[in-house]
């Protein structure tokens, strides 16, 4: 590098760190309450193979003997976990200035409330599991469910993230399930409620709302989305319920949307195909949009393939 090049990188280096000083959001440099992606990372990875023990241990952790693996595990987990939701607590008023002593002691049992849960996480994913097995004809078995479908990944980050949520854990399950959403193309906030038994079928540009509620016997495919309504209000529509709620044995297709707080459908429904939906649908309804009429042309005729000529419709 000569001196003209070393002065020009200098001069650029000045300027930004000028740039700096503007005491702007984007502009903060003390990153001591932020917690690591990477150990979140590495936490999620574990507690996979705490849920799931036979389908993502490590060749380090035998099976042969289960109480000194899991123990070995868990206390690796708990450790680690604990360590960064102290970091978390730190981004809620009620802890930012708070003794390190009590922020120590809350992050100690809120992970250790959470490892009490994850019975109550594994019974709901066993749900899930039955629910895509017998919902997909595809499947060949449940060992290929678990390895290989983004969908039951989703939601099984979902529910692990859902507790640490509902423990009041800043940042943590966003990493979480901003996670499995880079992975899967799937986003599930992990404040949504959902129920037993709830399917995912391929998943893609699948969203899911905060606020959404879902009950049990749940299936949904690619695309559909579980918005707000609109956010024009921005934070003053902070915890307001601005997701739809959808009632047990419903199954929504691919692409359709349903949009905001009020909007609910009745059990037993079933939403078709590029549906828009901003209101209240009863129980056992069908929903589907009036196709539009299909010109195929080719040589020797032209074939007008119109409703009546299809199968089952939805």
């Amino acid at each position: 590098m000569n001196q003209t090049e070393y002065n020009e990188i200098e001069s650029i280096v000045e300027t930004i760190l000028d740039d700096y000083k503007n005491n702007r959001d984007i502009d903060k440099m003390t990153m001591h309450h932020q917690p690591d992606q990477e150990k979140i990372y590495d936490i999620m990875n574990k507690l996979m193979r705490i849920v799931y023990p036979g389908y993502y241990r490590d060749r380090v952790y035998k099976i042969f003997n289960m109480r000194h693996t899991l123990s070995t595990l868990i206390e690796d987990v708990l450790f680690n976990l604990r360590k960064q939701v102290g970091i978390a607590l730190r981004n809620d008023p009620k802890y930012r200035d708070a003794e390190e002593s009590l922020v120590r002691n809350a992050s100690k049992e809120i992970t250790m409330e959470f490892f009490k849960r994850i019975p109550k996480i594994r019974e709901y994913l066993n749900t899930d599991l039955l629910a895509t097995f017998d919902g997909d004809p595809a499947a060949d078995s449940k060992d290929e469910i678990v390895l290989c479908y983004p969908g039951l990944y989703a939601i099984t980050i979902y529910r692990i993230a859902h507790e640490l949520f509902s423990l009041n854990v800043p940042i943590i399950p966003r990493m979480m399930s901003e996670h499995a959403h880079n992975k899967t193309g799937i986003d599930i906030h992990p404040g949504a409620t959902i129920g037993k038994y709830f399917f995912i079928d391929h998943g893609t540009g699948i969203v899911i709302g905060s606020t959404t509620e879902i009950g049990e016997h749940v299936k949904i495919y690619q695309g559909v989305t579980l918005g707000a309504l609109s956010t024009s209000g921005g934070q003053s529509l902070h915890g307001v319920k601005r997701h739809p709620t959808i009632e047990d044995y419903v199954t929504i297709y691919s692409g359709a949307s349903v949009l905001g707080g009020n909007s609910r459908i009745g059990h037993h429904s079933i939403i078709g195909s590029n549906v828009f939906l901003t209101y209240t649908i009863n129980p056992n309804t069908r929903v589907s949009i009036r196709n539009h009429e299909l010109t195929i042309k080719n040589n020797e005729h032209t074939v007008r393939d119109t409703e009546e000529n299809w199968g089952e419709k939805i």
